[in-house]
């Protein structure tokens, strides 16, 4: 009963023979107050359709304490749509530097900050990168909610191969760059993926004939939106239909591995060549078109040299 007693009045607690002794109290220890670092989302943000987000998605967005944004009137429309008031900061290109600065000290300081651009997967082709790294070195922690991303929803219905897949983002906008790039990836045994914009496709279809070869291929565009469509077919058939048809609205473009017959170290000889009569017939001379050429296909002088040779002996 004494026990009792003794824990319902919180006295301390003694025998009988400590009954004359001095009570005994420990003096609690008190730990400073540590600030925990906070946590960074990425969250994946509908393509087209508003339908396509998570319900983990929506939940991150409305509990952050930020959101950054590529363009806040873009995402605040987003947001409206699901009854979302949290704070919203811009965030892209023009001010990532001193944005993941900023972002960075107010997770150090404990802060939950989601990122999302204005479509798919943050760091995908957009802002992303630069505030995961200032993040990872102030301590926080970084989750990313999955969801929406344009090249997967292509890869997917495109009908080729996707138990290997390679993404190339967007291809370079002028018709050199381009080809150098495409033939860098050309032996790649890979499906090829490449965003591209509706006012170059035509002119990278044909590109893609001439440095990739007649693969087979399918260019998605408008994914998830109302008017959605892709089209598949062989390279030179693509280029063909978009030379006179008008193309409208973000692509993906997906294009068939290379065969083993295609697949070697440098460009075949009748590619090569191809290219450089092209050159020929836009008004180069033949050294000027060689010269252009091999820079477009990443070869050595001499090299190309070579490959006209071989061409001219067949």
């Amino acid at each position: 009963m004494e026990e009792l007693e003794a824990v319902l009045t919180r006295q301390p607690l003694f025998s009988c023979r400590q009954r004359s002794a001095k009570p005994f109290f420990r003096t609690p220890i008190v730990y400073p107050k540590m600030r925990m670092p906070g946590t960074l989302y990425i969250v994946a943000t509908p393509i087209g359709n508003l339908a396509d987000i998570t319900i983990r998605a929506l939940d991150v967005l409305r509990s952050a304490d930020i959101i950054a944004c590529e363009d806040t009137r873009h995402t605040r429309k987003l947001l409206t749509h699901y009854e979302i008031s949290t704070k919203l900061v811009s965030y892209h290109e023009h001010n990532e530097d001193a944005r993941a600065e900023e972002l960075a000290k107010k997770l150090a300081a404990g802060a939950s900050i989601a990122v999302v651009s204005d479509a798919g997967t943050p760091g995908i082709c957009d802002p992303g990168f630069k505030i995961v790294g200032r993040a990872i070195e102030a301590g926080a922690n970084v989750i990313a909610i999955p969801g929406a991303c344009a090249f997967v929803v292509a890869a997917v219905t495109s009908g080729l191969a996707t138990d290997a897949i390679y993404f190339g983002g967007f291809l370079p906008a002028k018709s050199g760059e381009r080809r150098r790039r495409l033939a860098e990836v050309a032996d790649i045994p890979a499906t090829l993926i490449f965003y591209e914009a509706p006012h170059r496709i035509a002119a990278s279809l044909k590109d893609c004939v001439a440095v990739l070869g007649d693969r087979s291929a399918a260019a998605a565009r408008e994914l998830t939106k109302l008017h959605e469509g892709t089209r598949r077919g062989r390279l030179s058939e693509l280029a063909s239909y978009y030379e006179t048809n008008a193309a409208k609205g973000e692509f993906v473009l997906v294009i068939e591995r290379a065969s083993e017959e295609q697949v070697s170290t440098t460009p075949e000889p009748d590619r090569f060549a191809a290219r450089v009569a092209e050159l020929e017939n836009e008004g180069l001379d033949r050294r000027a078109a060689m010269r252009k050429a091999a820079k477009e296909f990443g070869l050595a002088r001499a090299e190309a040299y070579r490959l006209l040779q071989a061409q001219k002996e067949r």
